[in-house]
């Protein structure tokens, strides 16, 4: 089958239904399927194997994603926030490329052809005669090709087959099930796999999309009160910085949101009570999934999350903690010893197979064993209830004289601090314990909050009161910003990397700042 049937079943439905608003004006879902055919007709056209696309979400990216599986070509969106020469190294690697990119960009990724998004969109907005135009209905290869992070070296290219996403929107979505009056406000970039699910469940449930092109809370906040928005996906950074902004100016409220989903990284605790107070109307939805897990391999939906909140019973509220049960039609194990699946509450290594698992990546071999299971890099443990609890990446363990003690644990006790609006721990080389604790955080500069190095000491001895000495870290330090990816999510190893090679701040100096301490792009 074909992505892009998604598309054509709800064309011929809800034609006349707006499927994307922009700064362009209103595209219905008629409009919307005729942009893919022509699309596709371009690409077949010019013997194209690959769109890349490098730009921010518009009416573009839904056509060149539907456009290239009608046309059987794999779709490949791009980090436009990368060097110029990083993004040319992976447009290398695709094959019979075109590139569809920000008006900055193009013609600068190398020898293929390219257009600016804006002129690509309204070449194939006036193309005529290709509105009948079938759509490829066993495409061979890839239908999305999404670049990892790449903390080293070469980013994975990860390939998602037709049915992978099939499988996940068919299992998770209601055909046209969304109200007339549904409105998702799009904040992930079209480069993750939360902008790939977003579009194409949006899509297939009839639900209009309003892109985000750039993210501040407040312009989120803005704009989603002015769309009448719905229906919102934010990873926890961004989920935090709006609960900020909400608290700073209340009349930024969004009267008309119903949903909030979020994942894309662990969700603290202290930050997600906060989340839950400032929007008490809303649903919350805990989706946690992989690059090559076609996205939500497990979910904690809106039920659970009020249930947990309210009950008594620390077990039973503990779960809040957890990213929900498995979905439908995925399979998830936490490995134990010998290759079995773990006992109840032990922790180890989660691992996931299902339809819509890919594990496949370009020039590489597959990730998947024998028996289709994808270890996901995570670790984590699944409760009696059978609710799976992710504690961390597996690197990120920190091992101090032999005993293996999770960062989160220790982040959401530094986040339970008055002080302090975000955290990060990590470990770093120590002589006598192997490793130790360090932190970075970031704090509330109010007039009369004490300085770095009496703040330090201060949260030294809060986490020392709460978890005892082996969890305290053994320095503290403030900066202004934690490093994070485009979509928010933390880059540890930045932090770790920062922290070992730099001295402790001395005594009575401010804040800590500097290039590496600011949000990556």
């Amino acid at each position: 089958m074909n992505i892009a049937i998604l598309l054509d079943l709800v064309a011929d439905t809800l034609a006349d239904r707006i499927a994307l608003s922009d700064e362009a004006g209103d595209t219905t879902y008629a409009d919307l399927r005729d942009l893919a055919r022509s699309a596709a007709a371009e690409l077949a056209g010019a013997d194209v194997r690959t769109l890349a696309f490098a730009d921010v979400t518009s009416a573009a990216v839904p056509a060149a994603l539907f456009g290239a599986a009608w046309a059987g070509a794999a779709y490949a969106p791009l980090n436009f926030r990368l060097p110029a020469e990083s993004l040319r190294a992976q447009v290398a690697r695709l094959d019979r490329p075109v590139t569809v990119t920000s008006p900055e960009l193009t013609g600068r990724l190398g020898s293929s052809p390219g257009r600016s998004s804006d002129e690509w969109l309204l070449g194939i907005r006036t193309t005529t005669g290709t509105s009948d135009a079938p759509y490829h209905p066993e495409p061979d290869g890839a239908a999305v090709i999404l670049f990892t992070s790449g903390s080293s070296g070469s980013p994975k290219a990860a390939l998602l087959s037709h049915d992978n996403l099939l499988s996940y929107v068919m299992e998770t979505v209601e055909f046209a099930g969304a109200d007339d009056d549904e409105a998702l406000l799009l904040a992930a970039p079209p480069f993750h796999i939360a902008g790939v699910a977003a579009v194409l469940s949006s899509v297939y449930s009839g639900r209009r999309i309003l892109p985000l092109a750039n993210f501040t809370p407040e312009g989120w906040l803005r704009q989603a009160r002015a769309q009448s928005a719905t229906h919102a996906f934010l990873v926890p950074t961004m989920l935090a910085r709006i609960v900020q902004a909400m608290h700073a100016d209340p009349g930024l409220r969004v009267p008309t949101l119903r949903s909030i989903s979020y994942g894309g990284a662990r969700m603290a605790m202290p930050i997600l009570e906060r989340a839950l107070d400032q929007f008490p109307q809303v649903d919350f939805v805990n989706a946690y999934g992989l690059t090559e897990t076609s996205s939500t391999i497990a979910v904690l939906g809106p039920d659970e999350h009020r249930e947990f909140l309210a009950s008594a019973d620390p077990e039973v509220r503990r779960r809040l903690q957890s990213v929900g049960r498995p979905l439908h039609g995925v399979e998830v194990a936490v490995l134990g010893e010998e290759g079995r699946s773990a006992p109840p509450g032990a922790t180890g290594p989660i691992r996931v197979r299902g339809p819509q698992v890919g594990g496949q990546y370009l020039d590489t071999a597959s990730s998947l064993d024998r028996d289709g299971w994808l270890v996901t890099g995570d670790v984590g443990f699944v409760d009696g209830a059978g609710y799976l609890f992710v504690e961390s990446r597996a690197d990120d363990v920190i091992i101090k004289g032999g005993e293996n003690l999770s960062p989160s644990e220790i982040e959401d006790v530094l986040l339970r601090h008055a002080s302090v609006q975000a955290a990060a721990v990590v470990g770093i080389p120590d002589p006598e314990w192997g490793e130790t604790v360090a932190a970075a955080v970031v704090v509330d500069q109010r007039p009369d909050s004490p300085g770095s190095e009496q703040l330090a000491e201060v949260l030294r001895s809060w986490v020392r009161d709460h978890l005892g000495s082996l969890k305290t870290p053994t320095r503290v330090d403030v900066w202004d910003e934690l490093p994070a990816t485009a979509t928010g999510k933390l880059l540890r190893r930045a932090v770790r990397d920062r922290l070992a090679s730099t001295d402790p701040p001395a005594a009575g100096a401010g804040p800590a700042t500097g290039p590496s301490g600011g949000a990556t792009g």
